[in-house]
């Protein structure tokens, strides 16, 4: 549905009332019957992309975006919930048959930890304290159904040859693995751009991931590779992917310029996710992104996007 079709049909007066009877509107669509939409990639929204149309309390949102045809979520931020918010969100989620995506297991953007030796005492703690989050975030993942956990390799040491860090930060993930093999889970690795929003991290290129993965050698270490920061660090999308493709354990999306939904930027987002697709790709596509507008008009845009995205 286009978006001026969408406010032509439902008129000023009931986006308003929408707008301020999110919950309500959700509960109606909860008992409409099958999903609005049949997605052929596991799209997975994130809490607050649908707060207006779904309304403000988490479980409404997750009701909300089942009705319409996602299957899947991420929420970044799960490790700071309470445990009895993580298991509510987990009990939705599994009578809904939403797919937990991602949560973030480590990310420290200022500290040298996966790049430093252990030799020096300061970053040697800081190298244990990336272990023990991994080990706590074990225990998120068992009580929210999660594989996947995200793990940033915080920053590089300007003072060091890129070699010597890439071999402690394979080091650091190999004790890293050992901690999530035996549960089935899989870190995945997040490279992030440095022209534009994250300068001075360790990992920001796909080959630099594959390389450190392939060294690790665990089914727990693979790479995610989200596509807007791989749009402004170095292009070539379709084929990184399929150099990359044994590595790659999950993938997360959103336009270029304005890391907003598919359409409004310079990624052929349906060129890109026909090719994920046709590659027999089973897992989580993650929309971390915003909104290119807001309200309910806003949201109703996100999810004509992705059914635009998906039409292939």
């Amino acid at each position: 549905m286009k978006r001026r079709d969408f406010i032509r049909s439902t008129g000023a007066v009931g986006l308003a009332a929408a707008a301020s009877m999110g919950t309500t509107l959700a509960q109606a669509d909860s008992t409409s019957g099958s999903p609005k939409h049949s997605f052929k990639l596991k799209y997975a929204p994130h809490f607050g992309m649908f707060k207006d149309l779904g309304g403000s309390d988490p479980v409404d949102q997750l009701k909300f975006a089942a009705d319409q045809g996602f299957t899947a979520w991420e929420d970044n931020g799960m490790k700071g919930r309470s445990d009895q918010e993580q298991t509510r969100i987990a009990k939705a989620m599994e009578s809904l048959g939403i797919t937990m995506g991602v949560f973030v297991a480590h990310g420290n953007f200022g500290q040298v930890s996966f790049a430093g030796f252990d030799s020096n005492p300061k970053i040697k703690s800081a190298r244990d304290g990336v272990v023990k989050d991994i080990e706590a975030s074990v225990e998120v993942a068992k009580r929210v159904n999660a594989k996947w956990m995200t793990v940033v390799c915080d920053a590089y040491d300007p003072k060091v040859e890129w070699g010597y860090q890439t071999a402690n930060c394979v080091e650091l993930l190999k004790r890293c693995s050992e901690v999530c093999e035996p549960h089935g889970l899989v870190m995945v690795l997040e490279p992030l751009n440095w022209w534009r929003d994250h300068p001075g991290l360790l990992l920001h290129k796909i080959p630099q991931a594959f390389e450190i993965c392939k060294a690790v050698d665990s089914p727990s270490c693979k790479i995610l590779f989200d596509i807007y920061h791989q749009q402004i660090q170095e292009g070539n999308l379709i084929p990184n992917i399929d150099m990359a493709w044994s590595e790659i354990g999950y993938f997360q999306c959103g336009d270029n310029p304005g890391r907003k939904e598919p359409g409004t930027g310079e990624i052929n987002y349906r060129n890109v996710f026909k090719h994920i697709h046709s590659k027999g790709f089973e897992g989580v596509m993650g929309m971390e992104h915003g909104n290119s507008s807001g309200g309910v008009e806003g949201e109703q845009a996100v999810i004509d996007a992705y059914v635009a995205a998906d039409n292939f």
